[in-house]
């Protein structure tokens, strides 16, 4: 009598199930369409398509062909797939960078794209083969949005970070304020919450499983966005579009100097008006040998003295071992060094091969042997303030950045060389990235890049001031020195670990289970299992 109730219980459950009307022929190529979907969404929410809107349903075709595959294999597959699309779109420009800055032949720079793209799709292989038990339980709202986030964060732990879901609210005045109490990780859980609700809806199922959507509504009472305010500093951040294809030689390295100081006088000096607190110099395809040039440092000194600024400078100093720094230096108006930030979290390719590849690519730096990372995290004091100084890629860390906060710094500047990029969306993608540390420590950044895209950001994540790409300037902007730490600058990943706890309880639950006799119980669809 049992083993009939039981049968009938199945075939209820799987009658009710969405996928029981659906042809069983067509049906893979049906997920597969379901999984590039996504990915097609997730590239047009980024730069240059800035479709933002897209990001709370971008996550939901994959999530629908997530809850109609039963195996596990194809569900990995799928996510597989959607994210080697995604990061072939939206990272397309790493393969230029290989072909024409790091001395590859177009071939490997080809080879070494795919192989990127076919690891960094594993993230999204893993969650959509997870995803599916969880779309069949009840909490799958709250499930779902946590597997993401917990997976999300362990992009730069694994090699490489860029873009998060997160980034794509950068704009939006309903879900920035959430960036100051959970970083980027927030606004992410709430693209991807929105998302399971529309698949949930898509499938048929019942709507008291949409029931912890209605916290959604709450954000509403979170603090506003500070409003914009003019700075009360002035600094002149300076771009000297120095060609990363120039043939250095004395002559050449003497006539970008000269562009740069030329730059500096030109706005720190001009007119009656507020003489500068702080000068920027980007980070630039070029060395700048400070500590072993008297005649470079005597000029860099001088120049800190006669505008009685503070001056940040790309240099380029050695460890006791001999091996290159990528560094900060920040010179103080009397013309001396008053703090050095060595990079910790050097680019892999770009300041240093991978042992498992370095038969294969040289680096896209040209500093002889690897560049080595410093030592330990620290500000720069600027009389009686802290700078917080990170550089180019160190931006993609929330993490790392607001740890600058926590020491003391009241404001932060991003010294960056993104002209490795060419003329690709790579620059407006990576400032995308620098405004969402604004918003979520509070802090003024000052950007300054060799060719673009220097910016003034304010601490609502806004940007204030832009130079034009790709030509040679400087401008004069405004900022404040601001000490109050945000709720995340000072407790970090805390969501993080919320949405990792979360999704391993719900994995526990939802994974198919022995049953005594030693057969595996599956969820039912609707999100049942026998009894």
């Amino acid at each position: 009598m049992r083993v009939k109730m039981l049968s009938r219980n199945s075939a209820k459950n799987v009658s009710a199930s969405p996928a029981a009307g659906l042809p069983r022929r067509g049906r893979p190529a049906a997920r597969l369409a379901l999984s590039a979907a996504t990915a097609v969404l997730l590239i047009l929410c980024f730069p240059r398509f800035d479709l933002a809107w897209l990001a709370p349903v971008a996550l939901a075709p994959l999530l629908i062909g997530a809850a109609l595959e039963r195996a596990p294999w194809r569900r990995f597959l799928n996510g597989w797939m959607a994210g080697v699309i995604y990061w072939a779109g939206v990272c397309y420009w790493i393969q230029g960078v290989l072909a024409e800055h790091a001395g590859m032949a177009a071939w490997a720079a080809w080879l070494a794209f795919c192989l990127f793209c076919a690891y960094k799709a594993l993230h999204m292989a893993f969650f959509a083969c997870l995803a599916g038990p969880l779309m069949t339980r009840r909490w799958a709202a709250l499930g779902v949005p946590a597997l993401w986030v917990a997976i999300e964060s362990t992009h730069g732990g694994l090699g490489f970070s860029w873009l998060n879901l997160g980034s794509a609210g950068i704009d939006m005045p309903l879900l920035a304020p959430l960036a100051p109490f959970t970083g980027v990780w927030g606004i992410s859980f709430v693209f991807a919450m929105l998302a399971t609700g529309a698949a949930l809806l898509a499938l048929g199922r019942r709507r008291r499983e949409l029931a912890p959507l209605l916290v959604l509504p709450l954000l509403a009472l979170l603090p506003k966005l500070p409003a914009p305010e003019p700075g009360t500093q002035v600094a002149v951040l300076v771009q000297p579009n120095v060609s990363a294809e120039a043939f250095w030689s004395a002559e050449w390295a003497s006539a970008m100097r000269e562009r740069i100081v030329t730059l500096t006088l030109e706005q720190a000096t001009a007119g009656a008006g507020e003489r500068p607190a702080l000068i920027v110099w980007p980070e630039m395809p070029m060395p700048l040998y400070y500590y072993q040039d008297p005649g470079f440092r005597d000029e860099v000194n001088g120049l800190a003295r006669r505008t009685a600024a503070y001056l940040i400078l790309n240099v380029t100093p050695r460890n006791a071992a001999g091996a290159p720094l990528n560094s900060a230096l920040l010179v103080s108006p009397q013309g001396a060094p008053a703090g050095r930030y060595d990079k910790v979290n050097l680019v892999p390719f770009g300041e240093y091969v991978p042992r498992l590849f370095q038969a294969l690519v040289e680096k896209v730096s040209s500093e002889a042997g690897d560049f080595a990372p410093g030592q330990r995290q620290r500000v720069l004091p600027a009389g009686e303030h802290k700078i917080g100084a990170f550089i180019c890629y160190e931006s993609v860390f929330p993490d790392y950045v607001r740890r600058f906060a926590m020491l003391g710094a009241d404001l932060f500047v991003n010294i960056s060389n993104d002209g490795w990029y060419g003329r690709s969306a790579a620059r407006d993608q990576h400032l995308r990235i620098v405004r969402m540390r604004a918003a979520e420590n509070r802090r003024w950044i000052l950007r300054a890049t060799n060719d673009g895209i220097t910016s003034t950001i304010d601490p609502a994540g806004r940007l204030r001031r832009n130079l034009p790409s790709y030509v040679a300037g400087a401008a004069r902007t405004s900022f404040s020195y601001l000490s109050a730490t945000t709720f995340y600058s000072r407790h970090g990943d805390w969501f993080v670990w919320v949405c990792i706890v979360l999704a391993a309880a719900g994995l526990a639950e939802a994974l198919p289970r022995r049953s005594p006799v030693g057969r595996a119980v599956l969820p039912a669809r609707d999100g049942h299992v026998p009894q």
